[in-house]
């Protein structure tokens, strides 16, 4: 198992670099020991590409002698859970899980209703968008910006079918908003922002296209080392397009990803004597999945789960987590407790667990992340100066 390293290697410290090196403000966490913020005052643009799913291991094993792979100057480690909601959410808050609480793809968010899908901010199984139905998001989106933090004209620049979301509308804070619409969009919107004659830049840029293919096709597939090739390429051209324009270009991944199966996934509802002991549905995601308990079918809990499950999943009280570190350092949120369920199961392996609840459409997943293995815990830092 692959710890996050919050003390001076983690997602949470290149943010720590960003903020000492933009903004007035000392940040909660250590800068990161490969990035100094010196680094970054020094460039009059600073651009953060974050490509979902881009690990360290698919980038060295899949990126040939291109761009990315030439410019890497260290792994770091993602966040636990290695997903996308907990990490985006540490790349805009600047603040670890411990502190957002944003703690997987599904939260149990009393405030908001119950089992929250986080990023959509919808409820697990149908209904509008908490904030349509007039639920204020800001219960769940409760941390100050990074951007709001920065001495920096800030800019996010997103697919146009999520940069509504109350997620990107809370977590943007003042950024300026610049949706792209067609994956050619993508370095075309930040070339432009870069012409801007903005005395400081900060820019924040998703791409989300290759974690969507390694979950359909895997990411050990054809397909998705065929998307990074195009890419890189992609990459290339943008820094020669930007050449001269002082800009510091900084790449990484929320998290990496493992290969799995159906023959690899256990499904709750084979299992009926293990879900007659949970309370809710499984909120986390299929490599980090928290359970919340009948307090009087805790043993009953534990046992099943040692017998049946064996060295597939590791059985952890959730409080433990939250105490050794394994979501961040410092206070934790106060609601983070509640969001982490009563045990976590940390599938080991390439196993994965899942349930379904009524009215959910089933589907099928290749590639997975949220767990502690070497390839979806550690990304790269990518760096060029231009």
């Amino acid at each position: 198992m692959v710890l996050p390293d919050y003390k001076a290697g983690s997602l949470v410290n290149l943010m720590a670099s960003i903020e000492a090196g933009l903004g007035d403000e000392t940040p909660r966490y250590a800068p990161l020991s490969g990035l100094a913020p010196s680094r970054l005052r020094r460039a009059k643009r600073v651009v953060l590409l974050v490509v979902d799913g881009l690990g360290y291991d698919f980038l060295v094993r899949a990126g040939g002698d291109g761009a990315l792979h030439r410019r890497i100057e260290g792994r770091i480690t993602s966040v636990f859970p290695s997903t996308t909601a907990a990490a985006l959410a540490t790349i805009l808050t600047g603040v670890a899980p411990q502190q957002h609480a944003l703690t997987g793809w599904f939260v149990n968010v009393p405030a908001l209703g119950g089992v929250t899908a986080v990023l959509p901010c919808r409820p697990r199984v149908g209904g509008a968008p908490r904030g349509h139905a007039g639920v204020d998001a800001a219960k769940l989106f409760d941390q100050v910006p990074l951007v709001d933090r920065l001495r920096a004209r800030s800019y996010l620049v997103v697919p146009r079918r999520i940069a509504g979301s109350e997620f990107n509308t809370v977590y943007g804070g003042r950024a300026e908003r610049r949706p792209y619409r067609a994956p050619r969009g993508f370095f075309q919107t930040i070339e432009r922002i870069l012409r801007e004659p903005d005395p400081r830049q900060y820019v924040y840029a998703y791409w989300p296209e290759l974690d969507g293919l390694a979950h359909e096709h895997g990411i050990g597939s054809a397909l998705v080392a065929a998307h990074l090739a195009e890419f890189d390429r992609a990459f290339e051209a943008f820094l020669r397009a930007i050449a001269g324009s002082g800009s510091l270009v900084i790449v990484t991944g929320d998290h990496g990803l493992i290969d799995s199966g159906p023959d690899r996934l256990i499904e709750l509802d084979r299992h009926p004597a293990l879900a007659s002991t949970l309370r809710l549905p499984l909120c986390g995601d299929r490599r980090a999945a928290y359970c919340y308990v009948h307090p009087e079918q805790r043993d009953a809990f534990e046992r099943y789960v040692r017998e049946h499950f064996g060295e597939r999943a590791a059985l952890v009280e959730s409080r433990a987590l939250v105490e050794q570190g394994y979501f961040g350092l410092g206070p934790p949120h106060p609601r983070l407790l509640e969001r982490v369920g009563d045990y976590t199961l940390i599938m080991q392996g390439t196993w994965a667990i899942k349930d379904w609840v009524a009215g959910e459409r089933r589907y099928a997943h290749i590639g997975l992340h949220g767990g502690l293995s070497p390839e979806e815990m550690y990304v790269p830092l990518v760096v060029a100066e231009v």
